[in-house]
């Protein structure tokens, strides 16, 4: 595995600093017992799901749709995540949180009942957003915090050139399609563009690592103390007061529309 980089997160308190200690012993048990390798860019046919989800594209991107009527109102990622500023800082890269670490999306996921019932078969799920990143969007390289997670992207809306919309992961590229999903590890050195002039939103998925029985056992545990870490208890409540403020404007918005439609 290529060498580490920084982590997102830069002011790091005592307790980070002895959980980055404890992390980098465990990344390396993660590898030693993987069932899957450790490539940058997973095989799809290692996990079975992957299909089942390309089957329900669908029915998410029907969802996303009515998310997106919303666009300009949903959060910029380092709104909710501030340790992601410093990969990002404008109104480019939008979110739409369905799951997290210990982070309530209630509403959210009241919203797409299909999304929800498709994130049900990826076995240990973790995180789970609509990743919306706006035309001509660049996230410089950087790597994930930790290797115990894979991630998966489902591209459901790709602009055209679709070639110029892509993620570099390690050495190895690849291009979204509508309907197709990807695994990669993003505790490997990644970057994205969008070169492109449209949107491109992909459903961002992070699930645990499969792995056989220690190592399972002790990311497990990892995983669990990380919903305690001061950053994640911090995207919590700012996902909660969105999701508050957001969701009673909309209410308001709506209320007159049918106040009218009922004279």
């Amino acid at each position: 595995m290529e060498p580490k980089k920084a982590p997102l997160k830069q002011n790091r308190s005592t307790f980070d600093k002895i959980f980055d200690a404890l992390i980098d012993w465990v990344e390396a048990r993660n590898i030693q017992f993987s069932k899957v390798g450790n490539p940058p860019i997973y095989d799809n046919s290692l996990f079975p799901w992957a299909e089942e989800i390309e089957k329900d594209w669908k029915k998410i991107r029907l969802e996303l749709e009515d998310v997106l009527k919303d666009r300009e109102d949903l959060p910029s990622f380092h709104e909710i995540t501030k340790e992601v500023e410093t990969i990002t800082t404008d109104s480019h890269w939008k979110t739409f949180f369905l799951a997290g670490y210990g982070i309530e999306c209630d509403e959210n996921r009241r919203r797409c009942p299909e999304t929800i019932k498709a994130l049900g078969k990826i076995p240990g799920m973790k995180t789970a957003m609509f990743s919306i990143l706006s035309e001509g969007k660049h996230i410089p390289a950087h790597r994930g915090p930790y290797n115990g997670v894979l991630r998966y992207h489902l591209g459901l809306v790709v602009p055209e050139p679709r070639e110029q919309c892509r993620i570099r992961v390690h050495d190895e590229f690849y291009s979204w399609s509508e309907g197709k999903g990807v695994i990669f590890d993003d505790s490997f050195d990644h970057e994205v563009w969008n070169d492109t002039p449209g949107v491109r939103v992909v459903l961002f998925v992070d699930f645990q690592r499969p792995e056989r029985g220690f190592g399972h056992w002790l990311n497990s545990l990892v995983i669990n103390l990380a919903k305690h870490t001061p950053y994640l208890k911090e995207a919590n409540k700012n996902q909660k007061e969105w999701e508050k403020k957001f969701y009673a404007n909309k209410k308001k918005k709506e209320a007159p529309e049918k106040v009218g439609a009922g004279r």
